[in-house]
């Protein structure tokens, strides 16, 4: 019985804490409304969406956060989790790439999108929390404010940085179609004590990126 049960090789696993990680925790909140169709931005000499572009670059910030937990949620009508916070950043990579407009409606629900974001973020012990909101348009859920969403964040020791994404926004062009709400994501950002980056092409939205990495 002894000499079996040696060559079973019983083992027991024992679950241990990552130490190598640095603790900060990202959650990247990701506007998947119609107007994220939008054919306006340029890669690789192609004109492509706005979302493709997104998808480009997120994909390379996620992949050099080494050490940070990433999540991924993503909006429209409503919200929902898409990668949870995870040190696998591959698979919040393929989570981001799989991501396919029209899978919660093409409307654009800011503040539920940052209140899903920020419930999951506070769920985990972290001394660092991030949220990265980007969006092209304006909220119109009108069940939550997401300015006041933003100062639950700041309450709660959760930054916020907001990009605002396309070549239109309200306080310049107040009756263009799908303009981004500038002021809004504005007031989200300073309220929590994050950034603002107005993105309206591609080497904007790169340079956001390399300063959010820096």
């Amino acid at each position: 019985a002894c000499l079996c049960l040696a060559a079973a090789q019983p083992q027991r696993i024992d679950m241990v804490t990552d130490r190598s990680a640095s603790g900060r925790d990202i959650v990247i909140a990701l506007d998947m409304s119609g107007s994220m169709e939008t054919p306006d931005f340029a890669l690789d000499g192609e004109t492509v969406t706005r979302l493709a572009a997104v998808k480009r670059v997120a994909t390379s910030f996620i992949r050099a956060r080494q050490g940070d937990r990433i999540g991924l949620v993503i909006f429209a009508d409503t919200a929902y989790v898409a990668a949870p916070l995870t040190h696998d950043l591959p698979a919040v990579a393929r989570a981001l790439d799989e991501a396919q407009i029209g899978l919660t409606g093409r409307s654009t629900a800011i503040a539920e999108g940052l209140g899903l974001a920020l419930k999951r973020i506070l769920a985990e012990a972290s001394p660092s929390k991030v949220i990265v909101l980007l969006s092209d348009g304006r909220d119109s859920s009108g069940r939550l404010d997401p300015v006041q969403v933003g100062q639950l964040a700041a309450e709660k020791g959760v930054r916020i940085h907001t990009i605002a994404l396309g070549p239109e926004d309200l306080e310049t062009r107040p009756g263009a179609r799908d303009a981004v709400d500038l002021a809004t994501l504005r007031d989200i950002a300073r309220t929590s004590g994050g950034q603002t980056f107005r993105v309206r092409s591609t080497d904007d939205l790169t340079a956001m990126a390399a300063e959010l990495d820096r």
